[in-house]
Protein backbone atom coordinates (compact mmCIF):
# COMPACT_ATOMS: atom_id res chain seq x y z
CA UNK A 1 0.00 0.00 0.00
CA UNK A 2 1.36 3.41 -0.47
CA UNK A 3 1.16 5.93 1.96
CA UNK A 4 1.23 8.92 -0.51
CA UNK A 5 -1.72 12.05 -0.22
CA UNK A 6 -4.80 11.34 -2.58
CA UNK A 7 -4.86 14.12 -5.51
CA UNK A 8 -7.52 17.00 -5.00
CA UNK A 9 -9.45 15.63 -7.99
CA UNK A 10 -9.59 11.70 -6.80
CA UNK A 11 -12.79 9.82 -8.14
CA UNK A 12 -15.28 9.31 -5.37
CA UNK A 13 -15.40 5.74 -5.76
CA UNK A 14 -11.68 5.35 -4.75
CA UNK A 15 -12.08 7.45 -1.81
CA UNK A 16 -11.57 4.47 0.76
CA UNK A 17 -8.54 3.46 2.73
CA UNK A 18 -7.42 0.01 2.44
CA UNK A 19 -8.45 -1.65 5.40
CA UNK A 20 -11.41 0.39 5.23
CA UNK A 21 -12.51 -2.18 2.10
CA UNK A 22 -11.63 -5.19 4.16
CA UNK A 23 -14.18 -3.63 6.62
CA UNK A 24 -16.73 -2.92 4.54
CA UNK A 25 -16.51 -6.24 2.90
CA UNK A 26 -17.20 -7.61 5.93
CA UNK A 27 -20.25 -5.35 6.89
CA UNK A 28 -21.69 -6.18 3.48
CA UNK A 29 -20.95 -9.50 3.66
CA UNK A 30 -22.52 -9.48 7.45
CA UNK A 31 -25.76 -8.26 5.57
CA UNK A 32 -25.98 -11.10 3.14
CA UNK A 33 -25.31 -13.84 6.00
CA UNK A 34 -28.29 -12.11 7.97
CA UNK A 35 -30.51 -12.23 4.43
CA UNK A 36 -29.53 -16.05 3.61
CA UNK A 37 -30.01 -17.00 7.31
CA UNK A 38 -33.44 -15.33 7.46
CA UNK A 39 -34.45 -17.64 4.44
CA UNK A 40 -33.12 -20.49 5.91
CA UNK A 41 -35.31 -19.36 9.46
CA UNK A 42 -38.91 -18.61 7.73
CA UNK A 43 -39.30 -22.40 7.04
CA UNK A 44 -39.14 -23.29 10.89
CA UNK A 45 -41.51 -20.74 11.92
CA UNK A 46 -45.18 -21.14 12.49
CA UNK A 47 -46.04 -18.47 14.98
CA UNK A 48 -47.51 -15.56 12.57
CA UNK A 49 -46.36 -13.24 14.51
CA UNK A 50 -42.62 -14.06 14.51
CA UNK A 51 -42.85 -14.66 10.42
CA UNK A 52 -44.17 -11.06 10.60
CA UNK A 53 -41.21 -9.96 12.32
CA UNK A 54 -38.94 -11.36 10.01
CA UNK A 55 -40.48 -11.11 6.98
CA UNK A 56 -40.40 -7.44 8.16
CA UNK A 57 -36.39 -7.13 8.87
CA UNK A 58 -35.55 -9.14 5.88
CA UNK A 59 -37.16 -6.31 4.04
CA UNK A 60 -35.63 -3.50 5.84
CA UNK A 61 -32.19 -5.62 5.98
CA UNK A 62 -32.49 -5.82 2.41
CA UNK A 63 -32.47 -2.27 1.58
CA UNK A 64 -29.78 -1.07 4.15
CA UNK A 65 -27.46 -3.84 2.09
CA UNK A 66 -28.86 -2.00 -1.12
CA UNK A 67 -28.06 1.35 -0.03
CA UNK A 68 -24.73 0.08 1.58
CA UNK A 69 -23.98 -1.38 -1.37
CA UNK A 70 -24.56 1.99 -3.82
CA UNK A 71 -22.75 3.89 -1.14
CA UNK A 72 -19.65 1.41 -1.23
CA UNK A 73 -19.54 1.33 -5.25
CA UNK A 74 -19.90 4.96 -6.11
CA UNK A 75 -18.76 6.76 -3.26
CA UNK A 76 -21.42 9.04 -3.70
CA UNK A 77 -24.17 9.48 -1.58
CA UNK A 78 -27.07 7.44 -2.23
CA UNK A 79 -30.21 8.03 -4.17
CA UNK A 80 -32.26 7.08 -0.99
CA UNK A 81 -31.30 7.02 3.03
CA UNK A 82 -33.18 4.38 4.96
CA UNK A 83 -35.65 5.22 6.94
CA UNK A 84 -35.96 4.52 11.05
CA UNK A 85 -37.16 1.17 11.73
CA UNK A 86 -40.29 0.80 13.38
CA UNK A 87 -40.98 -2.07 15.04
CA UNK A 88 -44.51 -2.98 15.68
CA UNK A 89 -44.15 -4.42 18.81
CA UNK A 90 -45.38 -2.90 22.37
CA UNK A 91 -42.88 -2.12 24.78
CA UNK A 92 -43.83 -4.05 27.86
CA UNK A 93 -41.35 -5.78 29.31
CA UNK A 94 -41.95 -8.70 31.71
CA UNK A 95 -39.73 -8.79 34.44
CA UNK A 96 -38.82 -11.69 36.49
CA UNK A 97 -38.02 -15.57 36.46
CA UNK A 98 -40.75 -18.28 36.39
CA UNK A 99 -39.73 -21.80 36.15
CA UNK A 100 -39.10 -23.65 32.64
CA UNK A 101 -37.16 -26.58 30.97
CA UNK A 102 -33.09 -26.64 30.63
CA UNK A 103 -32.23 -25.54 27.58
CA UNK A 104 -30.34 -28.30 25.28
CA UNK A 105 -28.83 -28.40 21.77
CA UNK A 106 -31.45 -29.82 18.92
CA UNK A 107 -30.99 -33.58 17.81
CA UNK A 108 -32.22 -32.81 14.53
CA UNK A 109 -33.20 -29.67 12.32
CA UNK A 110 -37.21 -30.85 12.48
CA UNK A 111 -36.57 -29.88 16.40
CA UNK A 112 -36.48 -26.38 15.19
CA UNK A 113 -39.28 -23.90 16.96
CA UNK A 114 -39.69 -20.04 17.62
CA UNK A 115 -37.47 -20.15 21.02
CA UNK A 116 -34.61 -21.44 19.34
CA UNK A 117 -35.22 -19.30 15.67
CA UNK A 118 -35.73 -16.28 17.25
CA UNK A 119 -32.24 -16.76 20.01
CA UNK A 120 -30.37 -17.25 16.73
CA UNK A 121 -32.06 -13.91 14.81
CA UNK A 122 -31.11 -11.94 18.03
CA UNK A 123 -27.74 -13.26 18.35
CA UNK A 124 -27.09 -12.50 14.25
CA UNK A 125 -28.69 -8.89 15.08
CA UNK A 126 -26.70 -8.06 17.80
CA UNK A 127 -23.57 -9.08 16.15
CA UNK A 128 -24.40 -7.01 12.94
CA UNK A 129 -24.68 -4.24 14.78
CA UNK A 130 -21.87 -4.54 17.10
CA UNK A 131 -19.93 -5.12 13.75
CA UNK A 132 -21.46 -1.70 11.83
CA UNK A 133 -20.45 0.12 15.16
CA UNK A 134 -16.85 -0.76 15.12
CA UNK A 135 -16.85 -0.26 11.21
CA UNK A 136 -18.48 3.15 11.36
CA UNK A 137 -15.91 4.21 13.70
CA UNK A 138 -12.60 3.51 11.28
CA UNK A 139 -14.47 4.13 7.85
CA UNK A 140 -12.71 7.06 5.81
CA UNK A 141 -15.14 7.63 3.16
CA UNK A 142 -17.93 9.85 4.66
CA UNK A 143 -20.94 8.79 2.66
CA UNK A 144 -19.65 5.16 3.47
CA UNK A 145 -19.15 6.33 7.33
CA UNK A 146 -22.27 7.95 7.56
CA UNK A 147 -24.79 5.38 6.11
CA UNK A 148 -23.09 2.33 8.16
CA UNK A 149 -23.45 5.15 11.75
CA UNK A 150 -26.74 5.51 10.17
CA UNK A 151 -27.41 1.58 10.50
CA UNK A 152 -26.80 1.09 14.16
CA UNK A 153 -29.35 2.90 15.62
CA UNK A 154 -31.88 0.37 13.32
CA UNK A 155 -30.38 -2.95 14.24
CA UNK A 156 -30.35 -1.94 17.93
CA UNK A 157 -34.20 -1.34 17.46
CA UNK A 158 -34.49 -4.56 15.47
CA UNK A 159 -32.41 -6.55 18.06
CA UNK A 160 -34.67 -5.12 20.61
CA UNK A 161 -38.09 -6.18 18.50
CA UNK A 162 -36.69 -9.60 18.46
CA UNK A 163 -36.00 -9.52 22.62
CA UNK A 164 -39.61 -8.45 23.11
CA UNK A 165 -41.35 -10.82 21.41
CA UNK A 166 -39.34 -13.97 23.20
CA UNK A 167 -39.52 -12.01 26.61
CA UNK A 168 -43.21 -11.98 26.08
CA UNK A 169 -42.74 -15.79 25.33
CA UNK A 170 -40.76 -16.11 28.46
CA UNK A 171 -38.17 -17.45 26.14
CA UNK A 172 -36.20 -14.82 27.38
CA UNK A 173 -36.15 -13.91 30.75
CA UNK A 174 -35.18 -10.37 32.43
CA UNK A 175 -33.95 -11.41 36.64
CA UNK A 176 -34.21 -8.30 38.52
CA UNK A 177 -32.04 -7.36 41.90
CA UNK A 178 -33.62 -7.55 45.18
CA UNK A 179 -34.87 -3.76 45.88
CA UNK A 180 -32.07 -3.33 48.38
CA UNK A 181 -29.33 -3.66 45.56
CA UNK A 182 -31.61 -1.99 43.23
CA UNK A 183 -31.95 0.82 45.62
CA UNK A 184 -27.92 0.82 46.26
CA UNK A 185 -26.87 -0.16 42.55
CA UNK A 186 -29.39 3.10 41.26
CA UNK A 187 -27.94 5.94 43.78
CA UNK A 188 -24.46 4.82 42.60
CA UNK A 189 -23.50 7.59 40.80
CA UNK A 190 -24.21 11.55 40.83
CA UNK A 191 -24.07 14.79 37.99
CA UNK A 192 -20.72 16.11 37.56
CA UNK A 193 -19.57 19.33 38.41
CA UNK A 194 -18.25 21.97 35.68
CA UNK A 195 -14.85 22.07 35.56
CA UNK A 196 -12.70 23.51 32.94
CA UNK A 197 -9.72 21.32 32.15
CA UNK A 198 -6.40 23.60 32.18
Amino acid sequence: MSNTQQPQGMVPNMNHGGHELFDAHEVLSGFINVLDQYQLFDQHIKDQELKAILHHQYTFVTDVYNIAVEAFTTGKKPSHVSQPYEMHQNHDVIYGLTPSQPKKPNQSVNEMNEQGVSGHMLGLIKSTGSLLAMTAVETTNPVLRRVIADSVPNFVEMAYEIFLYQNKHRYYQVPQLAPQDMTQMLKGFAPATKNIIN
